[in-house]
């Protein structure tokens, strides 16, 4: 990895270069790069229950929205871009969650995965459990 170390600590279970490793003239362009579209998430976790970000034209978002309105689970819906524009601001999101495809479903602030993990949680009862507690 051409010298570089990452750390994996206990609350964080994939690698992340270190601090120490970056540069200081570029720390802050590192920190703060489209950090709105990660606020916002975060926002919007923070505030709705379920929240289901995704982007234009993405079968997989339609799915998990799909998926939940079935279960008459209400959400918030966030998109960014699609296909073809806001490519760099989605990444902001995949760096900071290390999830690598849209949808991300969050619930009660927490990422559960994509459509097939919602899927998942709705039939074995767990996203009621999740949303009940």
């Amino acid at each position: 990895m051409l010298g570089c170390m990452a750390t994996v600590t206990p609350t964080m279970p994939r690698p992340i270069l270190a601090d120490d490793q970056i540069h200081p003239a570029i720390r802050t362009q590192v920190a703060t790069l489209h950090a709105d579209v990660v606020r916002s998430v975060q926002e919007a976790a923070a505030t709705h229950p379920v929240v289901v970000v995704g982007m234009g034209g993405n079968p997989f978002v339609r799915k998990a929205r799909r998926a939940l309105d079935a279960a008459g689970v209400a959400h918030k819906d966030l998109d960014f871009g699609n296909y073809f524009t806001d490519w760099r601001r989605r990444n902001a999101l995949k760096l900071w969650t290390g999830w690598p495809t849209f949808p991300m479903v969050f619930v009660r602030g927490m990422l559960v995965g994509g459509a097939t993990d919602v899927q998942k949680l709705i039939d074995s009862g767990e996203l009621a459990r999740m949303l009940a507690a």
